[in-house]
């Protein structure tokens, strides 16, 4: 017979760390870390290398491929909290960079794929460093 108090325990970590964070997670929990939001569908091929790419920094993203106007796609990254959306234009295409935005609106401009992972890898290590 399985004791039922490690499941209720669970049940009460997870909603006590929803209470403290609102939804907030850290950036090393949270199942989308960045969000890759093309500015149109000529640009999706990039937006997929630019994924690989990331996923190959072991960054868990997602690309929003959607017909819809960027700031929409913003507007419901940030509903979701994802902590960073990745923007892919043409300028972008041609000099091999991503516009990168925080959630909470902090716009930290044009980064290569390599110093945005570095920029992730940095924050989750301060993260941890403190538990």
């Amino acid at each position: 017979m399985i004791h039922r108090a490690p499941f209720g325990s669970m049940e009460r970590f997870v909603a006590l760390l929803l209470e403290h964070t609102g939804g907030n997670f850290p950036l090393w929990l949270i199942p989308t870390q960045a969000i890759v939001l093309p500015v149109s569908e000529k640009h999706e091929k990039y937006a997929e290398k630019v994924l690989n790419s990331l996923e190959n920094h072991e960054i868990r993203a997602l690309i929003d491929n959607r017909n819809e106007t960027v700031g929409k796609k913003i507007r419901e990254a940030e509903l979701k909290k994802i902590p960073f959306m990745i923007i892919v234009g043409e300028q972008e295409e041609e000099s091999a960079t991503i516009s990168v935005r925080r959630h909470g609106g902090d716009d930290l401009g044009s980064l290569n794929v390599d110093a945005f992972s570095d920029l992730v890898t940095t924050e989750i290590n301060s993260t941890l460093k403190s538990f």
